[in-house]
This record gives structure tokens, sequence and C-alpha cells, in this order.
């Protein structure tokens, strides 16, 4: 609610702190999608459905070669590595990709004049194929395709949550056939801390929806922007 960037751009560095990338990935998808199912029994109804089958379906289907592609590089050898402080730090190439696109991304919404891109409604198939593909990083070229897709203020909420629903299922219908059976099950920890992170994601809907206004967005965005940077480059270079 607050940082501007969208809770996947901000639960996946941060669980990447403490799982594997291909692991952070999929335990945020799962948050994600519990936090925008309670979203669309909030706002659902106001979504605009024939955007929804043009910009969602597409992006349903690329985000699962997305994420199939996500679980193939998870067997591929480092990249590199190298040593620091003592540490043998390892670089992927999820790792590598990841990295870089979390800090692109974040520079762009650091970015007053790439902040407010957007696309013409007849982008839309093209627009939710390629959010969809890149789903497990950041939402915001959902943001960017449907910002100017037409909608008003309500329909594009409901658009967007609805889209961000059938998204998730779709990711998780292939995180649940790769990784996730075998590498979550082995991990205690990865439930409870997607349980915590699921409860502050409901809680902060709530209470960020209360404080929105009391807070200037800007100064947020940059500092959580400049956090992500910061985060984003420890992944890409293998510190995280």
């Amino acid at each position: 609610m607050f940082s501007g960037f969208g809770l996947g751009t901000l639960l996946m560095p941060a669980f990447a702190l403490f799982f594997p990338v291909p692991v952070a990935i999929a335990a945020t998808a799962v948050v994600h999608l519990a936090n925008n199912l309670f979203k669309v029994v909030l706002v659902g109804r106001t979504a605009d459905w024939s955007a929804v089958l043009r910009f969602a379906l597409p992006g349903a289907t690329a985000a699962m070669v997305g994420a199939s592609v996500l679980s193939l590089f998870t067997h591929f050898p480092p990249l590199f590595h190298y040593q620091l402080a003592g540490r043998i730090h390892k670089v992927g190439a999820v790792d590598l990709v990841i990295g870089i696109l979390i800090v692109g991304f974040a520079i762009l919404d650091l970015v007053p004049r790439f902040s407010k891109v957007g696309f013409d409604q007849k982008y839309l198939v093209a627009g939710g194929a390629l959010s969809g593909f890149l789903g497990g990083i950041q939402g915001a070229l959902r943001a960017a395709f449907l910002l100017k897709a037409g909608l008003k203020k309500e329909a594009f909420v409901g658009t967007s949550t609805v889209s961000a629903v059938i998204v998730d299922l779709a990711r998780l219908v292939v995180y649940g056939v790769s990784f996730y059976t075998i590498q979550f099950a082995a991990s205690a920890k990865m439930g409870s801390l997607m349980l915590a992170a699921i409860v502050a994601a409901l809680a902060g809907s709530f209470i960020g929806a209360r404080l929105l206004k009391k807070v200037t967005m800007r100064v947020i965005q940059i500092v959580v922007g400049a956090l992500l940077i910061l985060v984003g480059c420890g992944i890409a270079t293998g510190l995280f």
C-alpha cells in the first residue's frame, strides 16, 4: 500500500535474504495470491471483465511459461563464484537476472518520467503476456498497461486485482509440479514465514488504506526504491 512498488516486489527480495531465489519467488506467489483473494472480495465486483479476459488469460499462459523457465534454471550450475570476507558467494543465472530486473524496475519507479509511462488499450494482450511472464518479479508492467486502458479508477483496481489472482494461480500450478513440493516441504520455517507474511499483508491492506492520505508517497517511493536497488544488487552479485 505505501511503497508504490507492489507486495511482490517488496516481499520477494525479503524472502531471498533467507531462501534461494526460486523458493523466494514461489513463496511470494503464495502470499501474493492470498492477499489478492482478500482484495477480490473487496473490489472484485468493479472489474472490467472484457479487459480481464484480454489481459489476464495471455498473462496466465505466459506466467506458466515464465515459471517453467525459472524451474529449469534452478538446475543450472552457478555462472561464477568469488570469495569475500571469508565467504564464498555464488551467482546463478536466476540470481543475476532477478537482481538486474529488480534494480531496473526500482529505477523506473524512482524516475518521474518513467513512472508515468502507460500503454494503449490495443496492447492489452501483449502487456498481459509480458507482465505475466515477469509476474514472479513485479506487477509494475500490469499497472502500466491497465492505467492506459481507458478504465475508471474502480474498474482499474478491480481488473488489476482479478488479473493478479489468475496469474498467481497459473504460476502456482507450475511451482507445485516443480520445486514447490520438494523445497517447501523440507522447510518448516518457510511455512511459518509465509503465514506471517500473509497476516502482515492483510493487515497492511486495512491499515494502509486508512493512512495513505497522511504520508508523502514520493518520499516512500524514494526510500523503498533505494533499498530495492541495494537488495537487487546484492542478489545479482551473490552477496545475499
